[in-house]
């Protein structure tokens, strides 16, 4: 629970010292709603401590959230909400919801705010290390892409990665840049735990970072989070063509589902990924399946 200490104000955390420290440790979002009490997820699943069930959170209360994240000042956090959500100190998440207030299509701030989830990043040392035996091959990782629906633990999962190809566990070390344009993967002082080979551009457009990193750093293994727009998909083309083991995430629940979407079934018709890694929750854990580019 360390991530929420700098982001969430002093009547959410009492709020949270009702959960006993394995609890704590547990959360991986929490959940405000104006007018219902607060609620955390857990392995997925969503639910409130009785201690709370009483206390309906106000807009106001949302707010002050939001003033903490933001560092003082509503207006910081509601600027970068181009993508739907910002990102907090130590990488911490945080999506909104309200009723917006927009010109010529554009959303500019929100009149109201309704629902906040802030997600914290996990750190978890050796999530990646039973499956590099199928993610590498004398040594080597293989462009790997990681598919999982929101919340189940992409990211983390790659900061794993990250970690294991930069340290040499499992794999030969290697040197690896990362495009963290929304600074979940390296922020503050997690950038540390990604190892001593790793060299992190972070708040830069993913595309633009990915370029920048290939031209200046001269890395061996580019990594990137949440693969959204077709100049993500040209700047990774670039570096495909450079020699560059490539790591990214996307949204999605299985291979075949992301083939439905035109970004991506540009992207698995190149071949540029010949692994996948497709997270799933299976009675409350999280379940890892490999598939290589061929594999039914």
């Amino acid at each position: 629970m360390e991530g929420w200490d700098k982001v969430v104000p002093q009547f959410l955390r009492e709020m949270l010292s009702s959960l006993d420290p394995k609890a704590r440790d547990a959360v991986e979002e929490l959940r405000l709603r104006e007018g219902f009490p607060l609620a955390v997820v857990q392995a997925g699943e969503e639910w409130t401590h009785p201690a709370w069930r009483g206390r309906p959170l106000t807009e106001e209360a949302l707010r002050r959230v939001l003033e903490t994240a933001g560092r003082g000042s509503v207006h910081t956090v509601l600027d970068q909400l181009r993508s739907g959500y910002v990102t907090a100190a130590g990488g911490v998440r945080v999506g909104i919801c309200g009723e917006g207030a927009t010109r010529e299509g554009e959303l500019l701030s929100f009149r109201r705010i309704t629902s906040l989830a802030l997600r914290v990043p996990h750190d978890l040392p050796g999530v990646a290390r039973p499956l590099l035996p199928q993610l590498a091959e004398g040594g080597e990782l293989s462009n790997t892409l990681i598919l999982s629906p929101p919340g189940l633990g992409k990211t983390t999962l790659l900061r794993d990665l990250i970690r294991c190809v930069s340290l040499g566990e499992g794999v030969r070390p290697r040197r690896v840049g990362v495009a963290d344009e929304r600074g979940e993967l390296g922020a503050g002082a997690l950038r540390r735990q990604l190892g001593p080979r790793t060299d992190v551009l972070e708040n830069c457009p993913k595309a633009a970072a990915l370029l920048m990193l290939l031209r200046g750093m001269a890395p061996q293994v580019l990594a990137v989070d949440e693969i959204t727009a077709p100049e993500d998909l040209r700047a990774i083309q670039e570096a495909a063509g450079c020699g560059v083991t490539l790591l990214a995430t996307a949204h999605g629940g299985s291979w075949e589902e992301l083939r439905l979407r035109p970004l991506y079934r540009e992207l698995l018709d190149q071949g540029i990924f010949r692994t996948f890694v497709v997270l799933s929750l299976a009675q409350g854990k999280r379940v890892y399946t490999v598939r290589k580019e061929g594999m039914p």
